[in-house]
């Protein structure tokens, strides 16, 4: 029972030592990537794009929508081959934007392909400083405030993400 109980004492006193020597910093990506110019312009370039294919789309629908308005109102003076030849033009018209969103919008669409293009390789840029830093210091974690993980208490000395900007030559 005695030797139970040192080897627990042991084994809790080595763990704590173990816990004790970890070290860690905390980031916020999402201010570090606001204060890269290169990242606010891309970012302001997809929404541009962002935009501009949404009014594409927009306008597609009020069409639409003009052409269903215009349906309701002759439907009743209409054949019933008349009707159906319109109700497919409809269909066909509504497949379209429909496919065009899912181009445009969708998972892997261009949207997103533009955002890999113009984004990804400052993510990727930062994400090398943020390892640099971490070797450096020798941190066993660095935790990101931004998303993702929920910090509910950092201490501010812990926040690096101005060395971050200073290993990327940024000044804030």
């Amino acid at each position: 029972m005695k030797k139970i109980l040192v080897a627990f004492a042991t084994l809790l006193l080595l763990t704590t030592a173990v816990e004790a020597q970890q070290r860690y910093a905390i980031i916020d990506t999402k201010y570090i990537l606001s204060k890269i110019p290169e990242y606010r312009d891309a970012d302001k370039k997809l929404q541009l794009v962002g935009e501009q294919w949404q009014k594409e789309i927009d306008d597609k629908q009020a069409v639409l929508d003009k052409m269903y308005k215009n349906y309701e109102a002759e439907q009743i003076m209409l054949t019933d081959d008349l009707k159906k030849k319109r109700e497919d033009e409809l269909f066909v018209k509504e497949k379209e934007i429909r496919d065009l969103q899912k181009k445009r919008f969708g998972y892997e669409g261009d949207l997103f392909k533009e955002r890999q293009k113009l984004v990804k390789p400052i993510q990727d840029k930062v994400y090398n400083a943020i390892q640099k830093i971490a070797v450096a210091r020798v941190y066993d974690f660095i935790l990101d405030k931004s998303e993702g993980i929920t910090v509910i208490f950092a201490d501010p000395k812990l926040d690096k993400s101005d060395e971050v900007l200073r290993e990327l030559g940024i000044k804030n």
